[in-house]
Parts: structure tokens; sequence; C-alpha cells
């Protein structure tokens, strides 16, 4: 960006010194030496500088505020970022180093010992040599070429966002899913099965609320960091001594989380609270996890797998879809899930769940009176439990997608700053291109050239410019991009269908800034333009 608009700034100064040509080798005639005017030419380029430093400064300060209100939670330390001494001192160097170089331009091209050149030249209007226009020419083609970068880059993040949400997480409509989390220690509750029935008398309350179509609970909602992993080891498997079986996602559930969730039951069946109070050796796993280990989902019902081979096995009822659980940009885990209550379960003679999240399905979600009546239910059931991770799995989703959705605001910005910015330089060189041949133009006119020549005279100029920066983009693009291949989901850096449209998209933004100055040609007055000539 900073690159883009020092390319503009420069090709404004340069337009500038061109206005003033005549004049600068007027005063090196009368006496004024090269470095007198190179001195002022380059005071003029620092001021600028450090106007549009001062400017850039003040509109950070904004955006930075806006940043921080809007965004991303998961942005680490977000709070922290400000403009502090390092930014202010980076900010002004830049400016001074911006005008410096690029107010050079201007004074290698006219602030020259050659006198001659510039005082037969005769006025502002006369048509210029190629080399005149090269310099300005090349300034565009610059800008374009990095426009075409950014927006390559953008059209990428683009893109990735679309597959990402194409993704199916394995749960439904995460928006209508409320969770909070509750977790009844010991000291408290010390009976493991009593854990297990004041948690379901608290699934009860919260499920006869006004609107909420379904409640369950479980150890780890998902995209929830409260998982563990572990060892499987499966009856169809032969292991050596001291072998570490394949590390799996462990997740505890209670009956009905499924349905709760919207995850699909592929096949067999769910848990129910008869394999719970009688503490039945049975699991539910994921859909990739049984294709991994088994030919298809329904092969694997009655196989058995147990976490230890000092514990019993424990036969399989169901396979379920498989859920992201560690975000859609992931591949999906393989889980297996486990009942809340059970007995001879890794180093417990009894284990339960005793830290569970609730997960609540409703269109109430979020609402103060919705949280209000959760917070009557679990304390009709017990006064001293506090609620915690009080959040939508909306929430959690989004958060999931926060890193690439963040990228993608930041580069769209960049990207659409920068088509601005070379449309702006298009606009320019052509524009300025019409006045200097302003009396070329009233000459065709006059010898009855049809606007449609004209008008094709000088969009041809400003397409050729936006060809050879596509170009050269396309070459920087293909690149520089391969570096944010990190931040891309299913889409490859040299992405050609991304290629091309950002290319056609730049090119006929390119000929629309060409045609409005190619317009006010044929606006031209033939016989005004002779007679001021």
């Amino acid at each position: 960006m900073l690159l883009i608009a020092c390319a503009n700034v420069a090709n404004l100064l340069l337009v500038r010194a061109e206005g003033r040509h005549q004049e600068l080798a007027i005063r090196t005639a009368l006496g004024a030496g090269w470095g007198r005017i190179a001195r002022e030419l380059l005071l003029e380029s620092l001021a600028l500088g450090m106007m549009g430093g001062v400017v850039g400064l003040g509109l950070a300060f904004g955006a930075l505020q806006l940043l921080v209100t809007a965004g991303p939670a998961s942005l680490p330390r977000i709070g922290e970022i400000t403009i502090d001494p390092t930014v202010l001192s980076f900010s002004l160097i830049i400016s001074l180093l911006s005008g410096l170089l690029f107010g050079c331009i201007p004074v290698v091209k006219h602030a020259g010992p050659s006198v001659a050149a510039p005082l037969r030249s005769g006025g502002r209007t006369a048509s210029q040599s190629r080399e005149r226009h090269r310099a300005r020419n090349t300034l565009v083609v610059v800008q374009v070429a990095l426009a075409l970068v950014l927006l390559v880059g953008s059209g990428l993040m683009i893109r990735t966002f679309q597959a990402l949400r194409a993704v199916e997480p394995g749960f439904t409509t995460p928006d209508e899913l409320q969770m909070l989390r509750v977790a009844i220690p010991e000291a408290q509750v010390a009976d493991a099965e009593r854990v297990v029935r004041i948690l379901n008398d608290i699934r009860d309350g919260i499920a006869a609320i006004p609107g909420a179509t379904a409640a369950s609970f479980t150890s780890s909602a998902p995209m929830e960091p409260f998982s563990s992993n572990d060892g499987l080891f499966i009856e169809d498997q032969t292991y050596a001594a001291g072998q570490i079986p394949a590390i799996r996602t462990f997740k505890f559930v209670s009956p009905g989380f499924f349905q709760t969730v919207g995850a699909p039951l592929v096949a067999g069946r769910d848990l129910t609270w008869t394999d719970i109070y009688e503490r039945r050796p049975v699991a539910v796993i994921s859909e990739n996890l049984a294709r991994e280990v088994w030919p298809e989902p329904a092969a694997a019902l009655g196989k058995r797998i147990r976490e230890n081979p000092a514990n019993p096995w424990r036969e399989i009822v169901g396979v379920v879809g498989d859920v992201y659980d560690d975000g859609v940009d992931v591949k999906a885990p393989t889980i297996v899930y486990w009942p809340v209550l059970m007995e001879n379960f890794s180093r417990s003679r009894v284990r339960v769940q005793r830290s569970a999240t609730f997960v609540v399905r409703s269109r109430r979600t979020g609402t103060e009176s919705f949280l209000k009546e959760i917070r009557e239910a679990v304390w009709a059931v017990n006064g001293n439990l506090p609620l915690a991770q009080v959040r939508t799995l909306g929430d959690v989703y989004k958060r999931s997608m926060a890193r690439t959705s963040f990228t993608l605001v930041m580069l769209a910005i960049a990207a659409s700053m920068a088509l601005v910015l070379g449309v702006v330089g298009i606009y320019g060189v052509i524009a300025y291109a019409v006045t200097q041949r302003t009396r070329e133009i009233g000459i065709r006119v006059a010898l009855g050239a049809p606007h449609w020549e004209l008008k094709r005279m000088f969009v041809r100029h400003g397409l050729a410019l936006a060809a050879v920066g596509v170009i050269f983009g396309l070459a920087g693009a293909a690149v520089l991009t391969r570096l944010m291949a990190s931040l891309l989901f299913e889409t490859s850096p040299l992405d050609p269908t991304t290629y091309v449209l950002v290319s056609l998209g730049l090119v006929a933004v390119a000929a629309l800034a060409s045609y409005v100055p190619a317009h006010r040609a044929t606006a031209v007055d033939p016989m005004s333009t002779l007679r001021a000539e």
C-alpha cells in the first residue's frame, strides 16, 4: 500500500513539475542553479510527505479504535495495540523518506541543466515525446501490478472463507445452541451416581423452559477445549507388547446429545439412560473412526474397544457423523463418545463426569430472559452451582474462523484502497494526456475525426498500461501468494479462477477510468483550441 500510494504521489509530483517545466527553464536561464531548484522541489515534496503522515496518523488512530472495538477476541493482546512512540517515529521516518525518495523523480527529470528544449517547446499544450511520458506510465504500471497482487490475495481469502463456510461442521444452526458449564466438586457430592442424577435433573429443568426444544450435557461441546486424548485399543487389531495404540479424542456425553447439537446418527443407536444407570459397557464412535478401521460405519456396530488393556471391552452401539472439533479448517478428529458414568474406566473404579457443558437448543439463545430462566432451573436443583462459559455455539464457531475472517477484512481493505489508487493513477495519466494533446485533438476534430476514434485512442492507451501492469502483477502474485499458503483452505495459491477474475475486473475498471477523460476529449471545440494556440 505504501509503494502504491508513493507511486501515485510521485506521478502527481511529476505532472506538477511538468506543468512548471517552462518556468523552471526560465529560472535556470536567468541564473538559478540546479541545486537551488532541486532543493525547492524536494522541500515541497517533503512538506507534502509530512502533511500526509500527520493526516495518516489521524486516520490510523480512528481505524485503531474501530479495530479494538470490532476486532476478533482471538487476536492476541488486542487491547494493547496503540500508537506509541515507536509507531510515531516509524511514521515520521517513512513520511520523510517517501517524500525524499519520490520527490527525487521530478528533480532528476526537470531540475537538470537543459534550458533550450523547454524554451523551444512552447506552451503546456504542446505534444510531448515518448520519453516525457515514460516515467508516468512506468509508475502507473507499478501501481496496477501492486494493486493486482493485493486483489489476488484478497480474492484467495474470499475463496478460502467460502470453502470454510461450505464445510458441514457436524452440528446444525449453532446460533440456536446455548451453552453453559457446571461443575459439581466431590467435596459437595461424593456419590458418582448422585452426580449424574443431579445433572440429569438440571437437564430436565432446562428442557422444560418455554422455547427449549432439546437439552443435554457433555464433557466438551463441539469446538470446546475440554476434550481429552488417549490411546484406543480395538479388539480386531493386535498390538505388540508395550505398543501404544493410535491416539483418539475422548468425550463423555449424556443421551440425546447428538440430537441436541444436530449431529447425524449414521448407524446404530444413541446412548440411553438405561446404559448410564446400569453402567453398561457401551460406546459411540465417529464416522471417520469407523471408516478408518472397518469398511463401512455399519460394520463397526457390535465391535469392541477399550482405553486400557486392564479394563473390560466396551461394545460400539452407534456411529455418529464427524464433528470438526478443532475448527473447520482442520481435519475432523476421530472421536469416541463414552457414557458420563462408567465402571472400570482408565484408572478409576467408577468414572463420572463432574464438569459438564449443558447444550440447549432454542431460538431464544442469548436473550437475558432465557439465561435467567436457565439459571433458575440450575439453582432449583442445587443453589450452590455457579454457571461458567455462558455462550452460544455460534460464538465459538465464529471464533474458530476469526483468523480467516480478520485476515480477509484486512486484505479486502488494503485491496480496495489499492484498486482506488490504481484507478486514480490511470485516470490521472489519461486525463493529463488529454490536456497535453488538446491542440492535436482540436486538429483531428477539425479534420473530421469521429468521436469514437478519439475515445478509442485514449482508452487503448489506458488498457495498454493496465495490461502491462496485470502481466507483472500476475508474476508477482504467483510468487508472493505462496507466503500465505498457511492461511488458505482448499484453495491453491495459484487458483486460476481468482487470477482470471481479478485480472479481468482490474482491466474492466481501468477501461472505465480511461473512458471518462477520453469522453472529455470529444467535447473539445476545435476553433477555440486553435485560436488559443
